[in-house]
Formats: structure tokens, sequence, C-alpha cells
């Protein structure tokens, strides 16, 4: 069958535009942090330019396929954490450790805010020497202005498991009650309170 000359131009220009997308997504990386509650941190994460996409899951435990019922006894090993998907040509995984200091406290060694256990507990995870290194001097950095030294974990990474779909975007589709859990947390006030000591003025 022999193709006209239009449908074999808008061929050649179909391919050439999934040729273009698939080496676009292909420079993309990730990044994964666990902040407490991961609602909060994809609210953060989402807005920062750069950041193409998140996804709330957990991370962290020896159990395959993760769910919320098992996480939240905090015995699975597994925490609440964030996987980051950004385009480094426009946001640099420095920044990214910024958002991410900006948003915990990092003298709670018992996890975050108002939530306490296991499973709410901080943490950057880095894979390779690279990030390791640029975690730890950040933390050191975080820790300098704080006059206290930083108890987040940094740890390797461990497969991601995605959470529900109800969990992913909550502070979108649920934003009243998002806002409700954000305030009772007292988590704004914890970071204000950081604030004056200089722990958002990172890096």
């Amino acid at each position: 069958m022999r193709l006209k000359q239009w449908q074999l131009s808008g061929l050649v220009a179909l391919i050439s535009l999934m040729g273009g997308t698939a080496m676009a997504d292909s420079k993309l990386k990730t990044a994964v942090f666990a902040g407490g509650c991961f609602w909060c941190m994809q609210s953060e994460f989402d807005s920062e330019k750069g950041v193409t996409k998140t996804t709330v899951g957990y991370t962290g435990g020896a159990k395959e396929k993760a769910t919320y019922e098992e996480v939240s006894t905090g015995k699975s090993g597994h925490r609440e954490a964030i996987e980051v998907t950004y385009d480094p040509t426009v946001v640099g995984y420095p920044r990214l450790l910024e958002i991410f200091w900006s948003n915990v406290d990092p003298l709670d060694a018992k996890g975050q805010f108002c939530d306490k256990g296991e499973q709410y507990k901080a943490a950057v995870y880095v894979k390779g020497d690279e990030e390791r290194v640029a975690a730890q001097n950040s933390a050191l950095e975080v820790g300098k202005k704080l006059g206290q030294p930083v108890v987040t974990d940094i740890l390797e990474q461990k497969p991601f498991y995605t959470a529900e779909d109800y969990h992913q975007d909550y502070y979108k589709k649920s934003a009243a009650r998002y806002a409700q859990y954000r305030a009772g947390c007292g988590r704004d006030e914890r970071l204000k309170e950081l604030e004056k000591y200089g722990a958002q003025d990172l890096l």
C-alpha cells in the first residue's frame, strides 16, 4: 500500500515528535524525600519551576507493595515519602534540598510535627556520591544555622512504592480537610519558629 505524500509527512512528523518527547523524558531525574505527612511535602514541591511531577508513596522498608494501612502501624520499616521528578536543566538537586529543609523540622528524631513514629521520620534518600555529599553538606549548613546537630537521616535510596490514588494530590482534591489538618498539626507554626533561628535561610 502506497501512502499519500501528506500521510507520509504526517507520519514523519509524529515519529519526530515522539522521539523528541522520549529524549526530553530521558533527561529527567528523580529525587526522594521523607518529610512527615506526604500530603504537605507534595504541595511544596509541586510549586517549584522545573519539577514536572510529584508522587507520594512509601520507601525504606523491606516489604514490597506497601499499603497505607501497613505503613501507618509504624512497624513496616517504610516511611511516607515523595518522589520528585524534575528537569535538571531548570532546577538543580541543591534547590530541591533547600525546599526539603525549609519544610521539615530537622531537630525532630521521633517524627515530624504532630505525627510521630517511624513512618513519619524525615530523611533524604540519595543515590550516588554526588547526591550523598550534597545532602550531607546541606545538613551541616542547616545545623550550623540552628546551632544544633541535624537528626534527619541521609539514607541510600530503596524501592519507592506509589501510595493509593486517594493520597495523590490530596491537598488539591480535599483542600478544606488538608488545610484543617495542616493547621491542627502545628506544621506552619513550627516552621516559623525554626525560621527565627535561620533554618529557612539555608544554602
